[in-house]
């Protein structure tokens, strides 16, 4: 009798056990996007590479969508949950209308630097020549104009803009002479040969920082408001990612070789260095570089009398609990 009670009680703890053992364990799915396999976006990437994600509780499906528009229409269509959209794209969708909201930012300036035909020397000879963009209101238009400006010249008066493509485009137009120049994420131009080129002038140029919120979170208000707990985990798998971006070179720029689909090691190094320098250890979004955005997308939208405000677009509640809480700091004394 004795036995059969012990054996009784040993099973029932057992099963106790198993119970308490799979919901420590359960992973909570979540389907995020990205939109570069590029090295600036390496902290979605890496945070599923190095199971950063699961860390966190999360069963993340990454999804790779280079269209800003494709992203934001899955991200309202609640086929994404969380996706990387820039500051500009958010902007423009929520002058629109659009119940959007960005929640992180941990690139807030534009890694950017103006490739131009080696026989381009001053910003006087590139004047009437062609730039080329991916498309009008991207980050490689602002880029552009950016630049254009710190040369200054004036966008499209004295130097037209283009809308070309990605960067694999911008590069074939650049070959084929359709273009004297375009903007180019570092060490891009490292995995085109055989182009003589020069860089005339970076955003690392600026004698101050070009704010812009350039790889950032962002989601539904009606998902943040239903799900602030999975937003949650997904920005602390972020912060995580950013560390290890600046603490692990070597085996960061293994991960960004696979993604990126190239060992070229100039391009590499360039790239990785610019990203670990500008990720923000507090991926707050900067107010100067949302707002330049919000003129930015009236003035191409042509609403003059249109508001928009800082708050309307942006929700950075949780990444300032989490600093409050001494979340950010732990992971930096480790």
């Amino acid at each position: 009798m004795v036995r059969l009670w012990q054996i009784g009680f040993l099973a029932g703890l057992f099963c106790l056990d198993q119970v308490y053992s799979n919901s420590a364990f359960a992973q909570e799915k979540v389907r995020l996007s990205h939109s570069a396999l590029e090295t600036s976006n390496g902290v979605w990437f890496i945070a599923q590479e190095r199971g950063i994600y699961k860390q966190y509780g999360l069963d993340a499906e990454l999804l790779f969508i280079p269209s800003t528009t494709t992203s934001l229409t899955s991200l309202l269509a609640g086929d994404v949950h969380v996706a990387n959209v820039s500051g500009g794209a958010i902007a423009s969708a929520a002058l629109a209308g659009a119940p959007v909201v960005i929640v992180s930012c941990y690139l807030n300036s534009l890694p950017y630097e103006l490739v131009v035909n080696e026989s381009i020397r001053t910003a006087e000879e590139l004047k009437g020549k062609s730039i080329g963009i991916s498309r009008l209101g991207s980050a490689s238009d602002v880029a552009a104009r950016a630049l254009l400006r710190g040369l200054n010249l004036e966008p499209d008066k004295q130097v037209p803009i283009l809308q070309v493509g990605g960067s694999s485009e911008r590069a074939a137009a650049f070959r084929a002479g359709r273009i004297a120049g375009f903007p180019s994420p570092p060490g891009i131009i490292h995995l085109t040969k055989g182009m003589p080129f020069r860089i005339l002038i970076s955003t690392a140029d600026f004698k101050q920082r070009f704010e812009f919120p350039y790889i950032c979170a962002a989601t539904t208000k009606s998902y943040l408001a239903r799900q602030r707990e999975t937003v949650k985990k997904v920005i602390m798998a972020h912060i995580e990612a950013v560390h290890y971006v600046k603490t692990r070179k070597d085996e960061s720029k293994k991960i960004m070789a696979k993604y990126a689909r190239t060992n070229n090691e100039e391009y590499l190094e360039a790239a990785y260095s610019a990203s670990a320098r500008l990720y923000d250890v507090v991926p707050m979004v900067t107010r100067p570089g949302v707002e330049v955005q919000i003129r930015e997308a009236i003035t191409t939208a042509r609403k003059p009398g249109a508001q928009l405000r800082f708050e309307d677009m942006v929700d950075e509640s949780i990444v300032r609990e989490l600093d409050k809480s001494g979340f950010i700091d732990k992971i930096y004394k480790r």
